[in-house]
C-alpha cells in the first residue's frame, strides 16, 4: 500500500500502525468506503438534474467535462511521483513554463513546433533538477518542489516581463487540440484520456509501476530488495514535470492567451482530487478514483453555482476546500493515509 504520508509509528509509543477501519452493516454492502465519489456523483446529477433545467444539458455536461480537463492533467501529474511517496508541488508552475514559452516564441517569429519541443524540454529540466534536489541532495519533496514552483515563477515572470501576452497561436496548432470529436468534446479531453490509460498501465500492470509502489511503500525495503528507489524518484519528478507541460499547451488551446496566474490556480483541485481519488477503488492513489474525484467535484460545483447567484465566487474554493478535509479524514481511516502518531506524555516519567 503506497505510504502517502509518513507511515512510520515511532516505536517509543508502544504502539504499532493504525490499523483500517472496516465498515460494517449497511454501509459495507454499498462499499462506501470504495465508491463514495461515485455516490456522490449519483447524489449531485440526481438532485441538480431535477431542480436546474440546465444542469444536465449536452451544453453543460460538454462544458464541464472540457473545463475539468486540465485539472485532470495536473492531478496525474501529481499522482504519479506521489506512488512513491514525493511531492510535486511545482506541476502548476511548470504549467505556466511550457505556456510562457509557447507565446514568447509564438510572437518571436519561431516556428509553433519548436516552441512546443522547447516547453516540453524545459519542463523536464526542472523536474531533472528537482529530481536532483529530492535524491542527491536529500531535500524533503515538499520543500524542493515548493522552492523550485517559486524559481520558475520567478523564471516566468523574466520571461513574459510580467505581462499578458495575447498573440493568436497558429490556427493549425489550435486546430489539433481544440477540435471537437464525439459528444462535442473537445480533442484535448481524449489526449487527456490517453496519458490517463498510459499512467493507468504503468503503474497497475508494469514491473515498473510495481517497483513504484514498493517504493513508496517502503524506500528502504524496497532499495535493500533491490529497487532503484532513488531512480524511481527522479523519472517520477520529471514525468509529472512533463505532463504539467502537456496541461500548458491545453490551456493555450482552450484560452489561447498567456496570463501569469493560469498555472497556480489548478493546483489546489488538482491536488484535492488525487487524496479524494487515493479513497476509492482500490483503497489507493489511483488513477480512475483520481478522475472519478475530479468529475464528481466538478458536477457538484456546477449544480451549486447554478443554484446561486453568478457573483458567488466563493463556491468553488470552499467546495474544493471541505471536499479535501473529508477525503482527508475518510483515507486517514481507512489506512489509505497513515499519520504518526503523536508521543503521549508518560505521567509515570519525572
Amino acid at each position: 500500500m503506497t505510504a502517502i504520508a509518513d507511515a512510520s509509528v515511532d516505536p517509543q509509543d508502544g504502539e504499532g500502525r493504525e490499523e483500517p477501519t472496516t465498515s460494517t452493516g449497511w454501509a459495507a454492502h454499498l462499499r462506501l468506503d470504495r465508491f463514495s465519489a461515485l455516490y456522490l456523483w449519483g447524489i449531485f446529477v440526481v438532485y441538480f438534474g431535477l431542480t436546474k433545467k440546465t444542469y444536465l444539458s449536452t451544453a453543460s455536461v460538454s462544458l464541464t467535462f472540457g473545463e475539468k480537463t486540465i485539472v485532470c492533467l495536473l492531478a496525474l501529474a501529481f499522482l504519479v511521483p506521489l506512488v512513491t511517496d514525493t511531492f510535486d508541488l511545482s506541476i502548476g508552475a511548470n504549467l505556466g513554463l511550457a505556456l510562457v514559452i509557447l507565446f514568447r516564441m509564438n510572437k518571436a517569429g519561431q516556428p509553433i513546433w519548436l516552441a512546443a519541443v522547447l516547453a516540453i524540454l524545459a519542463c523536464a529540466a526542472v523536474g531533472f533538477v528537482t529530481g536532483f534536489i529530492v535524491v542527491r541532495l536529500r531535500v524533503n519533496s515538499f520543500i524542493a518542489t515548493l522552492g523550485m514552483s517559486q524559481a520558475v515563477t520567478a523564471l516566468i515572470l523574466m520571461i513574459s516581463g510580467n505581462r499578458q501576452i495575447i498573440d493568436k497561436l497558429p490556427r493549425g496548432f489550435i486546430r489539433i487540440g481544440a477540435s471537437r470529436w464525439l459528444f462535442n468534446l473537445p480533442l484535448y479531453f481524449y489526449y487527456m484520456l490517453v496519458i490517463a490509460v498510459v499512467v493507468w498501465f504503468v503503474l497497475e500492470h508494469t514491473a515498473l509501476g510495481r517497483y513504484m509502489f514498493a517504493t513508496g511503500g517502503g524506500r528502504e525495503p524496497a532499495r535493500l530488495s533491490g529497487v532503484k528507489t532513488d531512480l524511481l524518484t527522479w523519472g517520477s519528478l520529471v514525468a509529472s514535470a512533463v505532463i504539467a507541460g502537456f496541461a500548458g499547451f491545453v490551456f493555450a488551446w482552450k484560452t489561447n492567451t498567456f496570463q501569469n496566474s493560469a498555472g497556480p490556480g489548478f493546483l489546489f483541485p488538482a491536488v484535492a482530487a488525487v487524496f479524494f481519488g487515493a479513497s476509492q477503488l482500490r483503497g489507493r492513489a489511483n488513477v480512475w478514483g483520481t478522475l472519478i474525484a475530479v468529475f464528481a467535484l466538478a458536477f457538484g460545483i456546477k449544480g451549486l453555482q447554478l443554484s446561486f447567484d453568478a457573483g458567488t465566487y466563493w463556491i468553488e474554493p470552499m467546495f474544493n476546500g471541505v471536499s479535501l478535509l473529508i477525503a482527508v479524514s475518510l483515507a486517514s481511516r481507512q489506512g489509505v493515509i497513515k499519520i504518526r502518531r503523536r508521543r503521549q506524555p508518560n505521567p509515570a516519567a519525572g
